[in-house]
């Protein structure tokens, strides 16, 4: 894929997700802006982009807290400056903390609120604003999860708020769609920064227990959820898709596939 001329804007730049994404777009020749809530993360990332592409990589840090409109207007404000108007925006700054509702404070269901849904609402707001006011068409992914549709305990917010986002998603490709600004949502399943594979003894536990559930019988790697961010943003491949739920989860959305097979009624 050819992102030539290009500019993105990444949030969570410094997170696993979002430092892969934008290594990925700038190897395919766009110029990145990593912003993070972390300066020092953010300036990593940007390094990292330019050395990935250092015959045609341009990138810039950013740090805003996604929550912060007026933080998010001045790192949009300040990525267009140094690389020109943003083509694409992807929303990776995401948290998950995971604590039982009767044992959780309000101050952590508001922070979890703040930074997945306000965060990706202001920063979709402050870029395509600016896309419509210059005529320009774009491309917007939002990351959301498996969680967004599959209860489970502790999780109540990020539950919660990532369903959220699939629906402002949904709203947003209606609303923006007119403008040649599409609209999507990237559902990444269980991802870590070793890829693990079913019945391996470096399993936690937990991690073993996922595993049972995902057909494809591994964890992602990071690159499984960049390469789909890459597909939506692409006017080359998906020009027709907005408001889509791409799940990147290897199967595990499916159904049950850890339980045996039954050759008779039970």
């Amino acid at each position: 894929m050819d992102f030539t001329a290009k500019t993105v804007l990444v949030t969570g730049a410094g997170g696993r997700l979002g430092r892969e994404v934008c290594l990925r777009f700038a190897g395919c020749g766009a110029s990145v802006g990593a912003l993070d809530l972390s300066r020092e993360a953010a300036e990593a990332t940007a390094a990292a982009c330019v050395r990935a592409a250092p015959e045609r990589g341009h990138a810039t840090a950013l740090q805003a807290d996604v929550a912060d409109p007026d933080q998010v207007e001045a790192a949009v404000a300040a990525c267009e400056r140094d690389l020109g108007p943003v083509d694409i925006l992807v929303n990776a700054a995401g948290i998950f903390p995971n604590t039982p509702l009767l044992e959780m404070d309000l101050a952590e269901w508001e922070r979890v609120f703040a930074v997945n849904v306000r965060g990706t609402m202001l920063c979709c707001r402050a870029v395509a604003t600016r896309m419509v006011a210059r005529g320009a068409p774009g491309a917007i992914i939002n990351f959301s999860s498996g969680a967004s549709t599959s209860a489970r305990a502790g999780a109540a917010h990020y539950c919660g708020s990532k369903a959220a986002v699939n629906m402002i998603t949904q709203v947003l490709a209606i609303e923006l769609g007119p403008h040649g600004i599409r609209v999507n949502t990237v559902a990444p399943g269980l991802v870590m920064g070793d890829v693990l594979h079913a019945g391996d003894t470096a399993a936690s536990p937990y991690v073993a227990s996922m595993l049972k559930m995902y057909p494809l019988g591994r964890t992602g790697a990071p690159s499984d959820i960049a390469g789909a961010v890459l597909f939506l943003a692409s006017e080359e491949l998906s020009p027709w898709t907005t408001g889509a739920f791409v799940q990147v989860s290897g199967g595990s959305h499916t159904g049950r596939p850890h339980v045996p097979l039954s050759r008779r009624d039970v």
